[in-house]
């Protein structure tokens, strides 16, 4: 069963790097087919030579790190204030977390276009990235984790005078890496693959990222034909820093339940 379900969600990648290096005809004709008859690279030349690619992935980077550093930054310090600090609210503060869960994303974008509109950050990378920087998920997600080490090990740092940052940051934070991974995973491949907020944040051609570029491809702005191994050969390179990533740091993700049991 287990191999099944590899095989389901692993094939449709293996169609998407085929599919990249086949002649528009054949993706056509043979669409599900893993071996092409011809091996062209002309999806990728075409792309990188008829397409603003590497601008696409510049923005795509950019966007990405300050996204992953502000969720990293933000979601640990505030699940650490709804751990640790003691103050009127916090309860209710954390209900309305758990229920922006709750609610569909596609819900805000448009609320979200009118903020940014009226603050005078569309169109802006501000725009694209102010609203990303925190999540309702990595707050609850590294609140849980603190609540899951015992007070008492900052006992010593606050006899000693260390204040709530202090604590946090020295602390209790590095007791905190499997879960600030996991927040580093998810924030990563959240923003590289964010579509809907870049769609209602920007208008400007130049600030296009790797999914408003690829989403583009798909409507056929570059000629004539279907297109598939142009569309799948963008698709191919967009996916490999995800990839390289999750690989890179699948162990730590899957050991952030055992991390919180042993702090």
């Amino acid at each position: 069963m287990l191999i099944f379900l590899a095989l389901v969600y692993i094939y449709p990648f293996l169609i998407s790097i085929a599919g990249s290096f086949k002649t528009d005809s054949e993706a056509t004709q043979n669409p599900l087919g893993l071996i092409p008859e011809t091996i062209t690279f002309a999806a990728y030349e075409q792309l990188f030579a008829n397409s603003p690619f590497a601008l696409w992935a510049g923005n795509t980077v950019f966007v990405t790190v300050c996204v992953t550093i502000g969720r990293v930054l933000f979601d640990s310090m505030a699940g650490y204030a709804l751990s640790r600090l003691k103050f009127r609210g916090r309860t209710v503060i954390f209900v309305l977390f758990i229920g922006i869960l709750s609610v569909p994303g596609v819900v805000l974008l448009i609320p979200r276009f009118l903020i940014l509109n009226e603050v005078g950050l569309y169109n802006t990378y501000g725009g694209m990235i102010i609203p990303l920087l925190s999540t309702a998920a990595g707050v609850f997600i590294m609140k849980q984790f603190f609540d899951s080490i015992p007070e008492s090990i900052e006992e010593a740092a606050r006899i000693d005078g260390a204040g709530n940052f202090r604590r946090f940051w020295s602390v209790v934070l590095p007791m905190a890496t499997p879960a600030l991974v996991t927040i580093f995973i998810l924030s990563f491949q959240g923003s590289w693959n964010e579509l809907g907020h870049f769609i209602v944040s920007r208008q400007s051609q130049d600030l296009n990222t790797l999914t408003v570029g690829v989403a583009q491809l798909v409507s056929g702005t570059l000629g004539a034909g279907n297109q598939f191994p142009l569309q799948l050969a963008a698709a191919v390179l967009m996916s490999i820093p995800v990839a390289v990533l999750f690989f890179v740091f699948q162990r730590r993700i899957m050991n952030t339940t055992a991390g919180a049991e042993k702090g």
